[in-house]
Order: C-alpha cells, then sequence, then structure tokens
C-alpha cells in the first residue's frame, strides 16, 4: 500500500513521506533542501524559468522570483524584497485599508439611517400637507374640484419623485456596503493565510498589491428633500381663497409629460427606458466606436414639439453641477441635426435656455448671455412657453419664483433640449429627469366647459 505524502521537497522536486521527511532531517547532505507542505503542484513554487526556488518578491512587477531573476534574469535591477518582508508590507497595507474601509462602512450605514429617516420624513410630510390642503379645498365651491385634483397630484408626483430618488440613493449606499463586505471578507480570508508564498501568491491573483480606491460615501444632503414644493401648493391654496379669480388657470394646468426622442441624443448620452432621464452615458465606447467630432455641446430632443397654446414641463436637476436647458426652433427635417451642433443650443438665434454652472445662472441665447440673480440653488427648472404671446420663461419650480423671460416671436415648430453636461472626474454623473403627473388634469377642457355654463 503506498504511502501518503506529508512534505515536499522543492530541491528533490518531490513529495516525501513520512519516512522520507524523516530521512531529509536526519542526513546532513539534505538538511539544507527546503522542505514545505505537501503541494500537488511543487513546480508553482519554483522559477518558471530559472526551476529554483521563489525566495524573493519583486515590488516594481508585484510577482515572486527566484534569485536568479534579479542576478542575471528579467526582474535585474527591480527592487526585490524577502517574503516574509514584502508579506509584512501587503499586510499592513491591506489591514490599514480595511480600517479605512470600516469607517467607510459606518459612514454608510449612517448615510443609509439618514435616507430611511429622509423618506419616512417625506411620505409623513406629503401625508400632512395632502391632508390640510384636501382640508382647504373642502371649503372651496365644487366648481374649483379640477383645481383640486391638480394638486393632489402635484404632491403625489412630488412624493413619488423624492421618494424614488431616495430610494436609488439608498440602492447605491447598500451597492457600496455589498462592495466594502464583499472585499472585506475576501481580504479576512487572506489575512488568515500563514504560508507567505501562498499569502503573496493570492494577493497577486486577486489585484489586491496596491491600495484600493473606493469611491467616498456621500454624505445625505437633507436639504434635497425640502418639501418647498408643498409648501408652495399650501400657500397657493390659502391666495386662492383670497382673490380665486386671480389664480385661474394656474401653470401647472399646462404641464406637458414630454419624453426624450432617442433619434436626437447625442452618441455620448445614454437615456432611461422610459425616456424620462438623460445622462452622461456611463459606459464606454466599444472597439471600433469613437464619439463623432462634434462639439462641447451634447443634447437631446424632446419627441413632442409646440407649434400652439401654452405649454409648462419641469426639469428636476437637484445638485447636479452642470447643465443646460431650453428650447430650439427647426423644422421636422432639422430635428436630428439641431441636437448634433453646439450652436443649437444657445448660441444661435433660434435657441433659447438657461445654464447653471460654477454656481452660476446664465440666460443664454444667439452668443448672448446674461448672468441671473439667483437667492437659492434651483432643484427643479420650470419652463412656461406661452406661443401666442411670444414668451418663454424659466422658473425655479418649487417656489415658482421667475428666473428670466425671453421675448420671442416663433415661426417653427418649438422642441424642449436638454444637456447634462460633460461629466468630469465622475462629479457630473446626475441625470437631467423630466417631472411627470399621472393622468393630468385637462384644464383646458374644464375651461371650454365653462364657457358654456358661464362659471369660472
Amino acid at each position: 500500500m503506498p504511502s501518503v505524502a506529508i512534505r515536499t521537497c522543492l530541491t528533490c522536486d518531490a513529495s516525501l513521506c513520512q519516512a522520507h521527511a524523516l530521512l531529509h532531517q536526519q542526513r546532513s547532505a539534505l538538511r539544507e533542501h527546503t522542505v514545505v507542505e505537501v503541494t500537488s503542484d511543487p513546480l508553482s513554487l519554483k522559477c518558471r524559468e530559472h526551476r529554483d526556488e521563489l525566495k524573493l518578491f519583486c515590488m516594481e512587477e508585484k510577482v515572486p522570483v527566484c534569485c536568479l531573476c534579479v542576478l542575471v534574469g528579467t526582474h535585474k535591477h527591480h527592487k526585490a524584497s524577502q517574503l516574509h518582508e514584502a508579506k509584512a508590507d501587503f499586510k499592513s497595507m491591506l489591514e490599514t485599508t480595511m480600517n479605512q474601509l470600516l469607517k467607510r462602512r459606518s459612514e454608510a450605514e449612517h448615510a443609509i439611517k439618514d435616507l430611511e429617516s429622509l423618506y419616512t420624513q417625506t411620505v409623513t410630510s406629503a401625508a400632512e400637507f395632502r391632508e390640510r390642503i384636501s382640508d382647504k379645498y373642502s371649503r372651496i365651491h365644487v366648481v374649483l374640484n379640477g383645481d383640486e385634483r391638480l394638486m393632489m397630484q402635484i404632491i403625489d408626483a412630488e412624493e413619488t419623485c423624492m421618494t424614488e430618488w431616495l430610494e436609488a440613493q439608498r440602492s447605491i449606499v447598500e451597492a457600496q456596503i455589498k462592495e466594502i463586505d464583499a472585499f472585506r471578507a475576501s481580504s479576512k480570508s487572506l489575512l488568515q493565510e500563514t504560508n507567505d508564498l501562498r499569502f503573496l501568491q493570492q494577493i497577486t491573483s486577486q489585484n489586491l498589491c496596491d491600495p484600493l480606491d473606493f469611491a467616498p460615501i456621500r454624505e445625505v444632503n437633507r436639504d434635497l428633500c425640502d418639501p418647498e414644493k408643498l409648501r408652495t401648493v399650501e400657500r397657493l391654496v390659502d391666495e386662492l381663497s383670497v382673490a380665486l379669480s386671480q389664480h385661474f388657470p394656474r401653470m401647472w394646468s399646462y404641464l406637458s409629460s414630454p419624453v426624450l426622442d432617442f433619434k436626437t441624443a447625442h452618441p455620448k448620452l445614454e437615456l432611461s427606458q422610459d425616456r424620462k432621464q438623460v445622462y452622461w452615458r456611463r459606459q464606454p465606447f466599444g472597439e471600433g466606436q469613437s464619439p463623432q467630432p462634434y462639439d462641447s455641446q451634447y443634447s437631446v430632443l424632446a419627441q413632442e414639439s409646440f407649434t400652439g397654446g401654452q405649454h409648462y414641463w419641469e426639469v428636476i436637476v437637484q445638485d447636479k453641477p452642470f447643465w443646460m436647458i431650453g428650447v430650439t426652433t427647426g423644422s421636422v427635417d432639422k430635428k436630428a441635426s439641431l441636437s448634433q451642433s453646439s450652436s443649437s443650443l444657445g448660441v444661435n438665434n433660434t435657441s433659447w435656455c438657461i445654464y447653471y454652472g460654477d454656481g452660476q445662472y446664465l440666460a443664454c441665447h444667439d452668443t448672448q448671455e446674461k448672468q441671473l440673480s439667483v437667492g437659492k440653488r434651483v432643484r427643479k427648472l420650470g419652463i412656461l412657453a406661452n406661443l401666442q404671446k411670444g414668451e418663454l420663461s424659466f422658473y425655479d419650480a418649487d417656489a415658482m419664483r421667475l428666473l428670466h423671460s425671453f421675448c420671442v416671436q416663433w415661426t417653427e415648430p418649438l422642441y424642449p433640449i436638454f444637456n447634462p453636461c460633460i461629466d468630469m472626474n465622475g462629479v457630473n454623473t446626475q441625470p437631467l429627469t423630466l417631472f411627470w403627473i399621472k393622468d393630468p388634469w385637462d384644464w383646458h377642457t374644464r375651461e371650454e366647459k365653462s364657457e358654456l355654463t358661464g362659471t369660472i
């Protein structure tokens, strides 16, 4: 019956049973041999080029090497360390990284708690506003039911908008926690390895030789969930009870729900499946692909165009550091080319927009820029196009505060246009999101009925 191998001699390239292992200890000629724990592949512990034992670690190429590699081989003149020294260095680095990750995880857990608190606060706040506003509407004539429904829809849409955003932020932080846990689990297992060489081989194979750069845990900005739009709804209802006729129809009555047109999107932009979001493309181009030589404007048009009447839409920008939003004109034939030119947004006589960047708001048209005085940062931008009066107005959509108005007469279809701007170093990855409500109240139909009945 064959003996069981208990050790491996790297000098002999052989596995040793108990008797031969003892022989290696007793005979002086064999004592200098390198005997290690039994392995099925002794060659993995030796240099493939020189067949010598791997006793050093090349710090430049992060691989175990033999002495000949450093003296005359491909690692000549490279900095090399003893295996135990290299292990100590990498172990220290790994322990430091794990401590940093533990701190990051604590920050992530705190962020999750803040997001959960904000989520509950948003839902509770929406419920409180909904109840109070409903009570106020109960004291207004039945003819205003349409307006009440509009306000309720705005609240529902705001709640949906904020809760979905909070859930998305939570998903991001949870993903970071999973990434941290996965790395810590892998590192914990690796730190338990007692064999220097095997430790270094595993840390090399797992690409853990260099400190990993984990994305920072973003602090939760509680201001992003301030129910300013809901307070605005309540304030408007209070004003309505004082001077009812002065407030109809509301701007939200003209609320449109445009969708983005895939065909007009610059190739560096990515759209969501529901065509409500646009952001700088997250995925790199594949082989053989490259962006067309456009200038620095990266835009997408809405699928709908306007030729008459009044139209209003809102774009959620939140804390996005750079964006450009406006309108452009052109025939259907020109539609595709409009989004493929830097001159199609804000720098010619057929486009009007608001640009935000470096903390400044600029009203742009025909190569002219006007800096706007904006007190509180805009989280949602509202655009009202009154084609009859030739007015294009931009608002802080939460406070319904006018930012700027253009006076212009349009002779061609008007297209909403959106530019999320270039993302550099991961600071401008946030999307532009179109605000929308389900089953919007058709005020214009109500107006026609009112004309027939003689009511407001």
